[in-house]
């Protein structure tokens, strides 16, 4: 464990976990429901484009609505919706009635992030990049999670077994809401330089904020295009087995994870602004490799090493924004964590039609082209530095 973590991150990071653990699991049921229901590939993408418009609509709201005042019942509610949507789909057979348990798996998952973030955020003392990688290191355990305990629990109880998703949701949720009981204010876990004065007036950015969404946008394209192609390009191109594909995909999350953590204490030391720069310089060049090898050996590698680069400045970038909003921590979480984070499943139909015409190597050569973007808009952000305050007189007040 972190010396410099608070202990309210560890507990915000296993909720992350279990939360995101859901949209991890969304894809993995969607085969079950394929092969018991006979839903079109169409219908199965809808369920995914469901979920995520719902979070992306909602989740900027919920930040603007948690900016007003610290509201730590979201996080509990959220993880009993997340889950509990899921959980229900096993007792339905209507593809709408399925279609509404999503969206209000979409709609959990949109409330926890604002609030959760936030509270990291404003526990966290100096450390905030560490802190916001462990936080992050939890949604990608939990979105590497997901996928196995739904295959586990549909293949020894049938759809049924998709009930197991409401345990954890449970459980945590309990567990979330007492160190939330007591009310997180701005000052909570700072140090006392980084204190705001009366007399200062902190200053939302919004440009900047505006270019890191771009950013970050861009960003989850590229990891939704290799997130859904990876396993088929394993099988379709290198002609290796569908569990192989599996597990390579796991290794991809999982080196994401060390990414995650390998980031947060780079940027604290090295600054946020400078770590994003670099990762998405690194990432460039290995996804056109990607794209151009024949060899499986060399892929698995660059896959790898792909996974560490698109995660390592998530965290950091998540951080920027809500300096960058200082006054609304709730809205910038929201949209780092909600409509940014959507964009990419809802572009991934575009990519599948690529796929679908020219080839899977093809959609890694445009996911190539399109990292470039966030490339070089980070060189658009500003850099590191303390937010920009208005003071105001003695005389004033």
């Amino acid at each position: 464990m972190y010396r410099h973590v608070n202990s309210k991150t560890y507990t915000m990071a296993a909720g992350h976990l279990f939360c995101d653990m859901n949209q991890g699991a969304l894809p993995a049921i969607l085969p079950f429901l394929i092969l018991n229901y006979g839903f079109s590939y169409t219908a199965a993408a809808g369920l995914i484009l469901a979920a995520n418009i719902i979070s992306s609509i909602f989740q900027p709201l919920i930040g603007l609505y948690s900016d007003k005042a610290s509201k730590g019942w979201m996080v509990p509610l959220g993880l009993l919706l997340s889950g509990g949507g899921l959980a229900a789909i096993g007792f339905l057979s209507n593809y709408w009635l399925i279609f509404i348990s999503v969206m209000m798996s979409g709609l959990g998952i949109a409330i926890f992030h604002p609030e959760a973030a936030k509270t990291v955020h404003m526990t966290s003392g100096e450390q905030k990049a560490t802190s916001m990688s462990v936080f992050s290191l939890g949604g990608t355990m939990g979105f590497a999670l997901g996928p196995i305990v739904v295959t586990v629990s549909v293949l020894l109880w049938g759809l049924q077994g998709l009930l197991t998703l409401i345990i954890p949701a449970i459980s945590m949720g309990l567990i979330t809401m007492r160190p939330l009981n007591k009310p997180v204010t701005k000052n909570d876990g700072m140090e006392k330089k980084e204190r705001t004065r009366p007399d200062e007036i902190k200053i939302d950015q919004w440009k900047p904020f505006s270019l890191l969404s771009i950013v970050l946008c861009v960003r989850s394209i590229v990891f939704y295009g290799l997130n859904t192609f990876i396993p088929l390009l394993w099988v379709s191109v290198f002609l290796q087995s569908g569990s192989s594909g599996n597990v390579l995909l796991s290794l991809f999350l999982l080196f994401g994870a060390l990414g995650t953590i390998m980031g947060g204490r780079i940027a604290d030391t090295y600054g946020l602004v400078k770590l994003i720069r670099i990762s998405f310089a690194l990432l460039v060049p290995i996804l056109f490799l990607l794209s151009a090898t024949d060899s499986p050996l060399l892929a698995g590698g660059f896959i790898l090493l792909a996974g560490i680069f698109i995660f390592m400045p998530y965290s950091s970038m998540v951080v920027l924004g809500q300096k960058y909003l200082p006054n609304r921590l709730g809205l910038a979480s929201g949209i780092t964590l909600g409509v940014a984070v959507s964009a990419g499943g809802i572009f991934a139909p575009v990519l599948g039609r690529i796929a679908d015409s020219y080839g899977i190597q093809t959609v890694l050569l445009v996911l190539s082209c399109i990292s470039i973007i966030s490339m070089l808009f980070s060189y658009t952000l500003s850099v590191d530095k303390k937010p920009a305050v208005n003071s105001r007189s003695v005389t004033e007040r």
